[in-house]
């Protein structure tokens, strides 16, 4: 079988061969915000067959079944097929892409505990199907939160896939930290550039704006022309990024929906087509020890794409700001990590 980003890399404007993706959590929100843009070429480009495969829990699989229904109602000229599944193998059969959306969301009372194991008992059953049934070159993204350690407890029960095809969605933060840029600085968001995210998709985070552009220039000093000195930066841009979800909740009364399956598309997208020249996107990916990151830790970077594959981005000079905000991410990854280990929750890969 052709590596689905070799054929995009050969023929700039798409594949004619048709790609076989699959979408858990299909009938839930965001699933729902997904699949027709993917199905209308929003995921792979506008020359790229999809057949969707999506899988749901039992107990969602009818209404998974209507949005198949709706699926084929578009009559979408790039969707090949579309089948509904709640057996995890029989899903991700020959699946070159994997979104993995549904979780188990933290109910009122849960204890962290209870919620990495209920999460834990999903991704690892997801792994293994993986392990057992995807293409060679498969690739994932996790969006269901906890979304970086997820996609490791994924990861570590699909030894005979490369640790670096499961990767955790922190382009929405990405996009966030953009948007507000701009906003700042009264311009488009195509006027701004080098932003990043390090570390969890979690309000630790850490929104880097020591590379960022705007119109070429520092972002800083942009900003500086605005009113806005590194205080702010530090007390309201970067804890607006990172809470930005829950300020969504508040306001809309639920979480992120559109732009969160937005910048899932746009993850996979850029992962398989590449970024521009120049530039880096924010992924949450395997660490291989870089930039004082342990080993293994699904980790957001700055990293650059090219024909499927991704870089971390380096050198990058890290001062001691940044490196405090850093590693206090990574704290928490790691404290993750333990705790699915003590529950004994990792698989043969770990």
């Amino acid at each position: 079988m052709v590596d689905i980003a070799q054929s995009i890399a050969r023929d700039p404007v798409g594949t004619t061969s048709a790609a076989t993706v699959t979408i858990t959590g299909a009938a839930g929100q965001i699933g729902y915000a997904t699949v027709f843009r993917a199905a209308a070429g929003a995921l792979l480009g506008s020359e790229t067959p999809v057949r969707l495969r999506l899988l749901e829990i039992p107990e969602a699989v009818r209404a998974a079944e209507g949005v198949a229904m709706e699926l084929l109602d578009g009559a979408m000229p790039l969707l090949e097929s579309v089948d509904v599944f709640d057996d995890p193998t029989a899903a991700f059969d020959g699946a070159e892409v994997g979104l993995l959306i549904g979780a188990r969301p933290r109910s009122k009372g849960m204890e962290r505990a209870d919620l990495l194991s209920a999460n834990a008992s999903i991704f690892s059953v997801q792994g293994r199907a993986i392990n057992e049934a995807a293409a060679p070159a498969f690739r994932a993204v996790v969006v269901g939160n906890p979304a970086n350690t997820n996609a490791l407890i994924a990861a570590s029960h699909a030894p005979d896939v490369p640790a670096e095809r499961f990767t955790a969605l922190t382009r929405l933060d990405h996009h966030r930290a953009e948007a507000q840029l701009a906003i700042a600085c009264g311009v488009s968001v195509n006027d701004v550039d080098g932003v990043a995210i390090w570390g969890n998709h979690s309000t630790s985070q850490y929104v880097d704006l020591t590379r960022a552009t705007v119109r070429g220039r520092p972002a800083e000093e942009v900003l500086l022309e605005h009113g806005h000195d590194r205080r702010w930066i530090d007390e309201f841009f970067i804890p607006k990024v990172a809470k930005r979800g829950a300020e969504i909740i508040e306001v809309r009364g639920g979480s992120s929906v559109a732009s969160a399956a937005h910048a899932t598309l746009r993850h996979i997208r850029t992962w398989l087509r590449g970024t521009p020249e120049g530039s880096w996107a924010s992924m949450a990916v395997p660490s291989t020890g870089i930039h004082g990151v342990p080993e293994g830790v699904v980790c957001s970077f700055p990293v650059t794409c090219s024909q499927g594959r991704y870089t971390i981005v380096e050198p990058w000079a890290i001062a001691d700001f940044s490196r405090a905000r850093i590693d206090r991410s990574v704290a928490e990854l790691l404290a993750e990590r333990e705790a699915v280990e003590a529950l004994d929750l990792l698989g043969p890969r770990a």
